[in-house]
């Protein structure tokens, strides 16, 4: 059999595990796995990784392109392993809430994105009837908030427009759990625990519990994005003993960074929900690991500096949102292994699982039959983050100056190795 290429490693991650293989690739897609001696070229003393699935990215573009752009946003991407991300439907302008915004998006992503990208829609109170039409269109299902996000044109479903929502389409939706009613306005200040105190647990915690209670009712699927409280896993255990179609996901920052390391006036450090406190990490941990929680994802929400209040230091001002594409592979390696988990876990939850979350058949695996999306990682070198070298249009970071364990020398895309050009694809569901 004539191969197109072969590449071979002792740590190649498997769906059943981590072993030796060799990879052999036709046509983009993987043909076959044969054991290491089979050759092929051999990556040495790195790992081969299937490409990393991020289903959380606010690209921003169109509308707001100073934030971010879709190739800056993709190439960050490339260049931390990530070979497909789905674009969330804010913050750009207009938000991708019906066919007509779609089609903006996708003239605004064709011909520059680096990795492959599709695109979630949006579900807010006056586009209800525009759902089916948009999931007819190849969005991957619908965003929406509980509470307000932040900009006007994406307003957030309250509990009668949610399940008004849920039963205009049949579809996956995602959703930022937070209850206003728990929320409080945060004072002006520098201080990390004023901003912390505004965003209790109690309103995720509630709000977890209605969509649990959504799902209940509907029989819809539901996402619970970005959890940071730990404290709403005894909902996510009930939703899961009953077997309601309730999924959860959580991100890098809420798994490596605590409340109590935030310096004041440190805005980079601002998201919402907040990063908390060090023995909720410990338990959003515990969560991953019994898999009460599917998936780790960036939740990628640059926007300019100046928004960020870099001069004033006020976190009630600043905008809340993390930019840490390029980073999460190897943030999220230098916790696991102090952990004892494995490079197996961490590819189950950076791109097996959030693959499964959105139907992405052909993703996610080194496995026959999947595109030979692949990450080549030398996971026991060093580097020292510095802003300047990411990719993303604004280089403000929270990691600036740790020492991460994981770098990615390599990363392909459906055959190719990836070298500065676009060579990703737009991607609608169900296509193959």
């Amino acid at each position: 059999m004539k191969y197109d290429f072969v590449l071979r490693s002792q740590r190649v991650v498997l769906p059943d595990g981590e072993r030796p293989a060799s990879v052999c690739v036709v046509n983009g897609r993987i043909d076959t796995i044969e054991p290491y001696e089979f050759g092929g070229d051999d990556l040495g003393d790195a790992a081969l990784l299937p490409g990393l699935v991020d289903t959380h990215v606010h690209v921003n573009e169109p509308g707001r392109t100073e934030w971010e752009g879709f190739a800056c946003a993709t190439r960050a991407a490339a260049a931390g392993g990530v070979t497909t991300v789905i674009d969330m439907p804010l913050n750009s302008v207009p938000p991708t809430v019906n066919v007509q915004a779609l089609n903006v998006k996708r003239r605004a992503a064709e011909g520059r994105c680096h990795v492959d990208v599709g695109f979630w829609g949006g579900a807010i109170p006056s586009n209800l009837d525009e759902l089916a039409d948009l999931h007819r269109a190849g969005v991957f299902g619908f965003k929406c908030f509980l509470s307000d996000p932040g900009v006007p044109e994406f307003p957030p479903l309250d509990p009668a427009g949610l399940h008004a929502a849920l039963a205009a389409v049949d579809a996956l939706f995602v959703v930022h759990a937070e209850d206003p009613k728990s929320l409080r306005e945060a004072p002006r200040s520098r201080r990390y625990e004023d901003f912390l105190a505004s965003r209790p647990r109690a309103a995720e915690n509630d709000a977890v519990a209605t969509v649990v209670d959504a799902a209940r009712r509907s029989g819809r699927r539901m996402h619970i994005l970005h959890l940071s409280s730990s404290d709403a896993l005894s909902s996510l255990a009930r939703a899961r003993r009953d077997r309601l179609p309730v999924t959860a996901e959580t991100c890098p920052h809420y798994l490596t960074l605590a409340a109590e390391h935030v310096p004041d006036g440190a805005t980079e450090f601002k998201c919402c929900p907040p990063i908390r406190e060090a023995d909720n990490g410990d338990a959003l941990w515990h969560g991953l690991a019994n898999g009460l929680i599917d998936c780790v994802v960036s939740d990628h929400s640059p926007c300019s500096p100046e928004l960020k209040q870099p001069d004033s230091g006020d976190f009630s001002a600043a905008w809340g949102g993390i930019a840490s594409l390029q980073l999460g592979l190897p943030v999220m390696w230098t916790a696991a292994r102090r952990r004892g988990y494995s490079l197996a876990d961490v590819v189950r939850w950076m791109a097996q699982r959030p693959a499964e979350l959105v139907g992405l058949r052909r993703k996610g695996r080194i496995a026959e039959g999947y595109d030979a999306d692949f990450v080549v990682f030398a996971p026991d070198e060093t580097f020292v983050v510095e802003p300047d070298a990411l990719h993303h249009r604004h280089p403000v970071t929270p990691y600036a100056g740790q020492t991460l364990h994981g770098v990615v020398r390599q990363t392909w895309l459906r055959g190719h190795q990836l070298s500065g050009n676009p060579a990703g694809r737009l991607l609608a569901r169900d296509a193959e």
